[in-house]
């Protein structure tokens, strides 16, 4: 896993060959968070990422100085692997929880700016996530969603939309609270 951008720019990480999660693309991760930072300011955001999986899109989010990094995971094996990294990093403000997201979603009591979900593409009710984020307590007026997904979903009807990008076989809905 290489870390992209940012303090922790160019670092590389050995995901151990038991983790079971796909994680995005470096490809896909650094075009998405080029269209992120033209939207809003990583810098000083509260951030959360669900389904973490090697915690590749929070060690963008830490490494682009965010405020806080909260990641959500279920997996024992992911989780020992994001918090191993988070420890050699250094990254203090990295909050890692290991437990299912969407329990993580129905019991939030704390709303971020920015929210990430990558969750596994043959997950089942994989199409209801974006809208149980938006209608969630992680979200709060003026929150970015990227809702990572295959081509296979469209999530244009759901309110706050208001953009679509693929890299390669990567697809990314992007929403805004109002």
């Amino acid at each position: 896993m290489r870390i992209i951008r940012g303090k922790y720019g160019r670092r590389r990480f050995d995901v151990p060959t038991n983790i079971t999660a796909r994680p995005t693309t470096d490809f896909a991760r650094e075009n998405i968070f080029n269209v992120i930072e033209n939207i809003v300011d990583i810098e000083g955001a509260d951030t959360l990422d669900l389904f973490a999986g090697t915690g590749a899109v929070t060690f963008e989010f830490l490494s682009r100085e965010c405020r806080t990094a909260t990641a959500v995971e279920k997996a024992a094996t992911q989780q020992r692997f994001i918090q191993k990294v988070g420890k050699e990093l250094g990254a203090d403000n990295l909050n890692l929880v290991r437990g299912d997201a969407l329990r993580y979603l129905d019991g939030a009591t704390r709303s971020f700016d920015i929210v990430f979900a990558d969750p596994p593409y043959d997950m089942d009710g994989f199409a209801e996530i974006p809208g149980r984020i938006l209608g969630s307590g992680v979200v709060h007026p003026g929150t970015l969603v990227v809702v990572e997904h295959s081509k296979k979903h469209d999530f244009s009807h759901l309110p706050g939309f208001f953009d679509h990008r693929a890299y390669g076989s990567v697809n990314f809905s992007l929403f805004r609270v109002e």
